[in-house]
This record gives C-alpha cells, structure tokens and sequence, in this order.
C-alpha cells in the first residue's frame, strides 16, 4: 500500500506539534510541517500530496486562499483539504471553507481526534 503524504500548516508551533503527533498516529508520511500558507503551498505545488491540513488563520496567505490556490491549480485540485481553526464561525461563514475543503476540525481538538479524521479521509483502515 502507498504511503499518505500529508502537508500540515498551523502558525503556532504547539499546535502544530499536535497536528504532527496525530498524523504519525494516522501512519502517514508528513512532507512537511509549515508556519505559514505560502509555505503550505509551495509544498503542495511540488506534487503528490494527498491530504493538506490548514489552519484558516495564518500570516501572509490564509487556509481558504491556500485551499483556493490548492482547488485551482490542474495538478493539485484533488488533493483533500482539512481545516482546522479555534472559531467557528470562520468554519461556518457563508459556507466558504465547505466550499474550499473537504473537512474541518475545530480547536482544541485531541491528537486522536485529528488522527481519526485523517486516517477516515485518507481511506486508511484501523491502525494495527
């Protein structure tokens, strides 16, 4: 079986070291660990990522212009988006992160949690 890719984007570092935590947990191969969207994007843009987890608030591009970007581009557009964020009313306004991601998790959220929700968009079974 081929291994995930995942790209995670959170500019702060303790959450972002939950989201690595809980996506070792899911058994994926994370390409990168990035503070902010251009670098989220730029990491994705290489190809062969399957599943981009952003925050929606972050310095410089935001989590809905990555996950635009993302949809937009002929190479990247079936790459899964997973949003986090602590409002909800930013995962809610107007529909605009459903209609730019596949999923979304509020904060706080447990690394089991996140674990389970990648490991459900990704198609991987029960960790052994």
């Amino acid at each position: 079986m081929t291994v995930k890719r995942v790209v995670i984007a959170d500019d702060d570092a303790d959450i972002r070291g939950l989201m690595v935590i809980a996506a070792n947990r899911a058994g994926v191969e994370i390409v990168a660990a990035v503070d902010n969207g251009q670098s989220a994007l730029d990491a994705v843009n290489a190809g062969g990522i399957d599943l981009a987890v952003l925050d929606i608030s972050m310095p410089g591009l935001n989590g809905v212009e990555v996950a635009e970007a993302i949809r937009g581009g002929e190479l990247t557009k079936s790459t899964l988006i997973l949003m986090v964020s602590a409002s909800v009313q930013l995962l809610t306004d107007h529909g605009i992160v459903a209609d730019r991601s596949d999923s979304f998790i509020i904060k706080p959220f447990s690394p089991r949690v996140l674990s389970e929700r990648i490991r459900s968009m990704l198609g991987l079974g029960e960790p052994a």
